[in-house]
């Protein structure tokens, strides 16, 4: 009988002490998991505090400001596109350069037409800069695939670059010309960049 008793105890306790570890691990992954949820959002908010930050920062600029950076932006897109016209090897390089040209043809005509229309107007200055006078110049160095490989990847940051302009300026800009002309333009930069992107991920 004592020992049924001592058997029967200890059955109970081990039951016991087995049901406390389980909880205790449901208790330390829900914890972990906790943890875990609290890291990414702190990341996230971290990620949209740097956001505006930023946003904050890099104030839009104004209608002369914009005309000029749309004007240096088209007339540098034209001019490399000349060059992948030559020097480039892949015929999905060429034909995306070949658009380029034409769309940004169109762009600097509007931007044109809608600078012309503030009050006062305004005169874009399409004058390259120097980082941009140098990036022409490497490229000109280049040949086929490296030509490729070189222009592709300057045509993903000039388009990220030209999209973050266009709709900051649409969203927020002065001049209601010119925001007109920003938000008509910037769906066009977007199916741009898409296009290099693809051609991108499609090179060897």
């Amino acid at each position: 009988m004592k020992t049924s008793f001592t058997l029967a105890t200890a059955a109970s306790l081990a039951l016991a002490l087995a049901g406390c570890g389980q909880k205790a691990e449901n208790t330390a992954d829900s914890a972990a998991s906790s943890a875990g949820n609290a890291l990414d959002a702190a990341g996230n908010m971290a990620s949209n505090a740097v956001e505006a930050t930023t946003e904050a920062l890099t104030p839009t600029p104004s209608g002369q400001d914009f005309v000029n950076k749309a004007a240096k932006s088209d007339a540098y897109e034209i001019a490399s596109a000349k060059l992948a016209a030559t020097n480039a090897s892949s015929q999905a390089v060429k034909d995306f350069a070949a658009e380029m040209i034409k769309a940004h043809t169109d762009s600097t005509a509007k931007i044109k037409k809608a600078a012309g229309e503030a009050s006062p107007p305004i005169t874009p200055d399409a004058t390259l800069t120097s980082d941009q006078q140098d990036d022409l110049a490497e490229l000109g160095k280049l040949k086929g695939a490296d030509f490729d490989e070189k222009y592709i990847d300057e045509q993903k940051d000039a388009h990220e670059d030209a999209l973050s302009l266009m709709n900051d300026y649409a969203k927020n800009g002065d001049v209601p010309s010119l925001k007109t002309a920003a938000g008509e333009i910037a769906p066009v930069v977007q199916k741009h960049l898409d296009m290099v992107k693809g051609i991108d991920k499609a090179q060897p």
